[in-house]
């Protein structure tokens, strides 16, 4: 049986925020719907973000999320430590060990076809085996 509080639209949760951060939110939404059409998007209202799982196969992986505060909005990335960021874009070095994250205060902040790649290379490491993000660990750790 489904949770009334597991349908939440993301739209009753971006509505508590002020027009700024909730216009923020619907933009980064979007990037990530075009940059990954198969992702499924659901409110977790005790995290108080929009997730993002990408179908693998019989399961599902969580890969994104867009996190709203009243003075900025997070686009963020569970496996975000292993992505490539060649612009460095990321935060949350020597926070997380595994998350990483934008956080952009205002629409100007907003870098359409960076956040793109960003997004698609959070999905690209998300749906790696355990082995491969290993693997990949090992290399990011050589100098």
């Amino acid at each position: 049986m489904m949770r009334l509080v597991d349908t939440l639209p993301p739209e009753a949760l971006l509505a508590d925020y002020p027009p700024e951060m909730e216009a923020i939110a619907h933009r980064l939404r979007a990037i990530v719907k075009r940059s990954e059409p198969t992702a499924i998007e659901r409110v977790r209202p005790g995290w108080r973000l929009i997730g993002y799982d990408l179908p693998v196969g019989r399961r599902s992986v969580y890969f994104a999320y867009v996190a709203p505060e009243p003075e900025h909005v997070h686009l963020g990335f569970e496996w975000g430590v292993l992505m490539d960021d060649p612009d460095r874009r990321l935060l949350g070095a020597g926070i997380t060990k595994q998350v990483r994250w934008l956080t952009l205060r205002s629409k100007r902040d907003i870098d359409e076809g960076a956040f793109e790649a960003l997004v698609r290379e959070g999905a690209r490491v998300a749906t790696m085996t355990r082995a491969e993000r290993q693997l990949r660990a090992m290399d990011l750790d050589r100098p």
